[in-house]
């Protein structure tokens, strides 16, 4: 289910159809003028599997950081389109790693996006993140190009 908002002051929240529904209330994506919010992001997807999770026939489960890390960038990537922008648009994200071991990993995929013209980048360790297949979340903020453009699709 869709769902768009748009505030009196202008703002718009959206949550966007075929991504994964939060599991809160709040929306993936808030835009105010220029600034565009993305909402912690993981690899989770819109059946709620994840991407980057294979459990095993023992029972036991396989976690891959470098596959979560490409699912939450291009989640990501997908929310940004939904409002008219895109990675290169990112000034700023915010990742959490349950394991700081994963680090190189996550700087690896990181890598393929981006090099040091992109987003300013903060990376920090947490106990725990809302599901236990979760290695890794991914807040970001952009500013779209040239001033505020009418958000895409529905």
């Amino acid at each position: 289910m869709s769902h768009a908002a748009q505030s009196g002051d202008g703002s718009i929240s959206r949550v966007v159809p075929g991504k994964a529904t939060p599991r809160g209330a709040y929306p993936h994506v808030k835009v105010v003028g220029d600034l565009v919010w993305v909402s912690g992001t993981s690899s989770r997807r819109a059946d709620d599997s994840f991407a980057g999770v294979e459990v095993l026939a023992d029972g036991s489960v396989r976690m891959d950081i470098r596959e979560q890390t490409r699912a939450v960038i291009d989640n990501i990537r997908d929310i940004l389109i939904s409002v008219d922008c895109d990675l290169t648009d990112l000034v700023q994200v915010t990742s959490y790693l349950v394991d700081m071991a994963d680090f190189a990993g996550y700087n690896e995929v990181y890598a393929e996006y981006f090099d040091h013209t992109g987003p300013t980048r903060t990376t920090v360790a947490v106990r725990e993140l809302p599901h236990p297949h979760l290695l890794i979340e991914i807040q970001a903020v952009a500013a779209r190009q040239g001033g505020p453009r009418p958000p895409a699709g529905p």
